[in-house]
């Protein structure tokens, strides 16, 4: 009888034993199969671009989304291809992504051609409204939200007319294709005229025009400014390179740019910016519906200086601009 006890003791706790097993096994199956998966679509190899990047990993990570642990990430970048971004966002679809992120407004307008359901995050789009990706900021209406990296103008302006008070004639160089860079030029010429400044447009189609453009910009004017511009932040050193020949100072939009030969700016910061976007993407992904969440803006930009590039033209920067850059942005010696 004794004996009877423990063989049925020892085939019990042997039937428990592969039921907790088999009970294991399911659960981390049915884990595994929860990780949600976020396609994040880049344009093209840059500093602001790769900047952003990482600042949606990051913010992704602060909301509890851990990159290869509690989140899959398909990250995909086009290398300034319009085929690729078409062949990657039908990727994430296929496989069906969670959710997607699309970094510069192409990109975005290539999620958008592919779902009107799976919620898409816009990281730095400037203008989501004028790029038709969203109508209603407030309340998006369909499965589009997002961050925009708008740039401060104002103070953009406000800066270059304080470093050079004897500013005549500005120009601006932009692509004609790039949606949030036109966007930025209609509305700086729009401040300069306020201003009582006199703006010189300049328009190129593709990088290969940069230098012959640029080069007769700078014959006609006292100072350059670029605004948010994916394709002249990739040819940035072709602008310096005629812009220190020139003996003429550039101004861009972003701070990668003022790194790259600029001399400063007030910049949207594009890993803050990133983190916004990632962080958005996280509340998302734990349920918040998109017409809940506004698509958000960065109101003040962080004082980015190059002080070495300065010196080279002999511009004269505030000791308190200097202190400013130091403290709360960037400064480049």
């Amino acid at each position: 009888m004794t004996e009877m006890k423990r063989l049925i003791t020892f085939v019990t706790a042997i039937i428990l034993f592969l039921g907790f097993a088999f009970f294991q096994g399911n659960s981390e199956k049915t884990t595994k199969a929860k990780i949600p998966t976020v396609g994040i679509l880049q344009l093209m190899n840059q500093p602001a671009l790769e900047q952003i990047q990482k600042g949606v990993i990051s913010g992704l990570k602060r909301e509890g989304y851990v990159k290869g642990k509690t989140v899959k990430i398909d990250y995909q970048n086009a290398q300034g291809n319009q085929s690729n971004l078409k062949t990657m966002s039908e990727r994430f679809a296929n496989e069906n992504a969670d959710l997607m992120i699309g970094i510069t407004t192409p990109s975005s307008q290539a999620l958008a051609d592919v779902t009107q359901k799976t919620p898409i995050v816009l990281g730095a789009v400037t203008d989501p409204k004028g790029a038709r990706l969203v109508k209603n900021e407030q309340q998006p209406e369909a499965n589009i939200t997002g961050v925009s990296d708008q740039a401060p103008l104002k103070e953009q302006l406000d800066l270059i007319l304080k470093l050079m008070p004897n500013l005549k004639t500005l120009g601006i160089i932009y692509t004609s294709s790039d949606n949030s860079a036109v966007t930025q030029y209609k509305l700086f010429k729009k401040l300069c005229q306020q201003e009582n400044v006199t703006l010189k447009a300049y328009s190129i189609s593709n990088s290969n025009d940069l230098n012959q453009v640029s080069q007769t910009m700078l014959q006609k004017v006292d100072a350059a400014y670029v605004p948010t511009d994916n394709t002249i932040a990739g040819a940035m050193q072709t602008l310096v390179k005629n812009a220190n020949n020139s003996n003429v100072p550039v101004f861009p939009a972003v701070d990668s740019m003022v790194k790259q030969g600029g001399v400063a700016t007030y910049s949207v910061n594009q890993y803050k910016l990133g983190v916004m976007t990632g962080k958005m993407a996280g509340r998302l992904l734990k349920g918040q519906k998109v017409k809940d969440t506004p698509v958000e803006y960065v109101k003040h930009g962080d004082l980015t200086i190059n002080l070495k590039q300065a010196k080279k033209l002999g511009i004269h920067i505030p000791e308190s601009l200097i202190q400013k850059a130091q403290k709360k942005g960037e400064l480049f010696k």
